[in-house]
């Protein structure tokens, strides 16, 4: 389209003259006589052309729809022709257009207030069918007793000292009324009456112009019981994934907690788990699944259930993030998770992990130093394409430990490392159980119901043992140097021991027969270094050979000609539970525990 030439043809402007000039050469060109009245149109053959007063040949074309400068309305352009359907009709300036009859059709609610007490000018027929007939004149708060219930006096205030429009959204009436989208917009006017000077003056006016949004309020809060049935149905579901009670190893002392973000935030992937292992070792997770709602609570189930299920075949823990790594790129391709898996030791004083991504490990020592847990740290569960390995942390007697995710460290604005040193600060100096710990620790950090992030944590104590608490646990250990008198001399190890523990005569017996079949079963299939160790705790004795051998036993059903492979069906018929693994060095432990009876 040719703007100049398009533009030339509205009324009034400086192109006019020019405009009709190219016409008429154009028209002379083609040797036309005249133009039908309205381009597109049917022309009648017998209709003359119009011809205005001042002899000049009517436009034949207006274009363009848009308000004011395509219709010739604008202001200051008086009237001019307009085209439809072949017909000229005038349209009227906004000069022309009273505005007590736009404000009266308007079908939002119009009140007119002037002065400092917004006495009452003008309302419109709307204005009085929703709220009845008011008297003009009045102070706003008599006359308008729905604005001040509305909350909008101050409004008005505000407007008429700044001179700037102020809008209100989403304003209930009382009693579950309608709601209104309130603008107030600040006029001045002339006063009418008294001498000249005072008729130049001008007051200052408010326009209030209320549109009803009742059914758009209506849609949002039915969104809004929408998202919050939804969010309900997350924590729900995210709860009952969660381990109802934790359970308690015999070394340590574990608790755990988890706060759901704030209503206005969605519901995440936290989880943590605490799984036993057998031995007295104990393994501890905890994670993060990257997302919001059901779908993430649902990823998070799947992982904490693929984790109890690894936990089980014994293995060191970044063959267990290993195994997860591929699980989640499975379960959810577009869904990742931070993850930390950790195996404690009793008898090493250890705490061995591995980190997929998530936020290291904070263990305070007896004396209240406050240390984190170095290096591996590995990509996010679900990434691939990464070997993760192992790292060991001291957990000594009288250590605290803490696993955390991100939403109880990270705020907006500021450095994670931030929060984790202010997490540090609080751990340093949060005394008690590990329960009382965990509060203490959240409310440290400023966790509270509206936190806009989930949080979990889980805290856990190595006990510091003395007096009669103390005798309730024991170790001792012998090592094999292999030969034919390496188990008679188990055999005597063991009757000594469990003897000087003071356990009844049936329990030591049983409790030599399986440490004389373990370790016949380590001198026959295993290398050395070969090892006895006996513990006991206030609920269980353990008793476990190591040897230098990888190759884990199975129990399998003997011949009744053979003369081995029995062994290890008879410590699983005698002992409440037995399993095996493999040794960070390369070789084997293979183990057994027989529950103490109650006192």
């Amino acid at each position: 389209m040719n703007f100049t030439r398009w533009s030339a043809r509205f009324p009034g402007t400086q192109r006019r003259a020019a405009a009709r000039t190219e016409h008429a050469a154009a028209q002379a060109k083609r040797g036309e006589g005249a133009v039908p009245a309205a381009r597109g149109g049917r022309a009648d053959p017998g209709a003359e052309r119009s011809t205005p007063a001042d002899g000049r040949p009517a436009d034949s074309t207006v274009s363009g729809t848009g308000t004011g400068a395509g219709t010739g309305t604008g202001p200051g352009t008086g009237t001019a022709p307009a085209q439809r359907t072949g017909v000229l009709t005038a349209v009227p300036s906004l000069d022309e257009l009273s505005v007590r009859e736009v404000l009266g059709r308007l079908p939002a609610l119009v009140a007119l207030v002037h002065g400092p007490e917004h006495r009452v000018a003008y309302v419109n027929d709307a204005y009085t069918a929703g709220f009845g007939a008011r008297t003009p004149g009045a102070p706003a708060h008599e006359a308008l007793p729905e604005l001040g219930e509305l909350g909008l006096l101050p409004l008005l205030d505000q407007v008429q000292r700044s001179g700037k429009p102020r809008t209100a959204k989403n304003r209930t009436a009382p009693g579950g009324g309608s709601s209104y989208t309130v603008t107030c917009t600040p006029i001045e006017f002339p006063r009418t009456g008294g001498t000249a000077p005072e008729a130049e003056a001008h007051h200052a006016g408010v326009l209030i112009h209320l549109a009803d949004v009742t059914d758009h309020a209506e849609a949002v809060e039915r969104l809004r019981a929408s998202e919050r049935r939804q969010r309900e149905a997350a924590v729900t579901l995210q709860r009952s994934l969660l381990p109802q009670e934790l359970e308690q190893p015999d070394d340590l002392r574990i608790a755990a907690t988890y706060q759901p973000g704030g209503t206005e935030a969605a519901v995440g992937g936290d989880w943590y788990d605490v799984i036993t292992l057998g031995a007295g070792r104990t393994a501890l997770v905890i994670g993060d699944v990257m997302g919001r709602g059901v779908r993430a609570a649902a990823v998070m189930g799947q992982l904490r259930t693929a984790v109890r299920a690894y936990a089980r075949l014994d293995l060191p823990p970044h063959e267990v993030l290993q195994l997860l790594d591929g699980l989640a790129a499975e379960i959810d391709a577009s869904q990742i998770a931070t993850c930390v898996y950790a195996v404690h030791d009793p008898n090493e004083g250890l705490l061995a992990y591995a980190s997929a991504g998530h936020l290291p490990i904070l263990v305070r020592d007896e004396h209240g130093t406050v240390r984190r847990a170095a290096d591996p740290t590995g990509p996010p569960l679900g990434t691939g394409g990464w070997l993760h390995t192992s790292g060991t942390i001291a957990l000594g007697p009288g250590s605290t430990a803490v696993l955390y995710t991100d939403g109880l460290v990270e705020r907006r604005g500021e450095d994670i490392d931030e929060g984790v040193a202010a997490l540090e600060r609080a751990l340093a100096g949060a005394q008690g159980t590990p329960t009382v710990i965990c509060d203490r620790l959240m409310r440290a950090l400023g966790v509270d119901a509206d936190h806009d992030d989930d949080v979990a944590v889980m805290v856990l104590q190595q006990p510091a043992r003395s007096g009669a608490d103390a005798e309730l646990f024991h170790n001792a250990a012998l090592e094999l140097l292999g030969g034919i008198e390496a188990a008679p001399r188990a055999r005597a190890f063991a009757q000594g021991v469990l003897a000087s523990w003071r356990f009844p005569v049936e329990l030591c017996d049983l409790g030599v027969l399986a440490a004389s079949e373990l370790v016949a079963n380590s001198l026959q299939h295993g290398t050395p270094p070969m090892r006895l160790r006996l513990r006991r705790t206030d609920r269980r004795l353990i008793i476990e050979v190591t040897d230098g051998d990888d190759h884990l036993p199975r129990r399998r059903r003997a011949e009744p000609a053979d003369e081995t492979g029995r062994g290890i069906s008879i410590v699983a018929t005698i002992a409440s539970s037995w399993g095996s693994r493999r040794t960070p060095g390369g070789g084997k432990a293979v183990w057994c525990e027989f529950a103490l009876p109650d006192k």
